[in-house]
């Protein structure tokens, strides 16, 4: 009898370098006022947080960029920036026939004592977190465990899915909108 029930798989770990792509986003202050608008209106349309390793005061449903059309402007925003961040680092997607895709996005408020648990966003080929509000005070991000990031308003962060991160509980307010961006393969008829 054959069969993937028949296989053991053990796992091991690698220390690689993974890149950290920031950017501020102030000069585009039109996209990050909507999504502050569009965290605060699924509030009151979808009140009750969902549950996950967010344990902030607020966090709306995965698919929160298909219930409130203000996030859509961010969304297509920071799918522009990944597609430059990816090129930086020799992968020029459109030459390789893919296209990035938001595929869920979800917006959290943060407030005293909140946090988030280590984790990471595999599947997603990227994955990105915009500070709408941070306040003085406010918890970092922390990746593997020993890299900080101090967040500022209108910084975005965008990272590999598979880079493990969490949010130490925080001191004062911070609120972000996030996202998972997978790639979609592009096939186009031969010429």
């Amino acid at each position: 009898m054959t069969g993937p029930d028949l296989v053991t798989v053990t796992q091991a770990f690698v220390t690689a370098q993974l890149p950290l792509f920031v950017a501020n986003l102030t000069a585009m202050p039109e996209p990050l006022r909507l999504a502050r608008e569009a965290v605060d209106e699924l509030r009151a349309s979808h009140p009750e947080s969902t549950p996950s390793n967010v344990q902030a005061v607020y966090m709306s449903p995965w698919k929160s960029h298909l219930l409130n059309p203000k996030l859509a402007s961010l969304c297509n925003t920071v799918i522009q920036l990944a597609r430059v961040s990816a090129g930086g680092i020799g992968g020029d997607l459109a030459h390789l026939n893919f296209e990035l895709m938001v595929s869920d996005c979800w917006g959290a408020i943060y407030e005293t004592a909140d946090l988030t648990k280590r984790h990471n966003h595999f599947p997603a080929e990227f994955a990105a977190v915009v500070y709408l509000e941070a306040e003085e005070g406010c918890a970092p991000i922390v990746f593997a465990g020993h890299t900080p990031v101090q967040p500022q308003p209108g910084m975005l962060l965008l990272f590999p899915g598979i880079l493990d991160h969490e949010v130490p509980a925080t001191a004062s307010k911070r609120v972000v909108v996030a996202m998972n961006l997978y790639k979609k393969a592009m096939f186009a008829p031969p010429a």
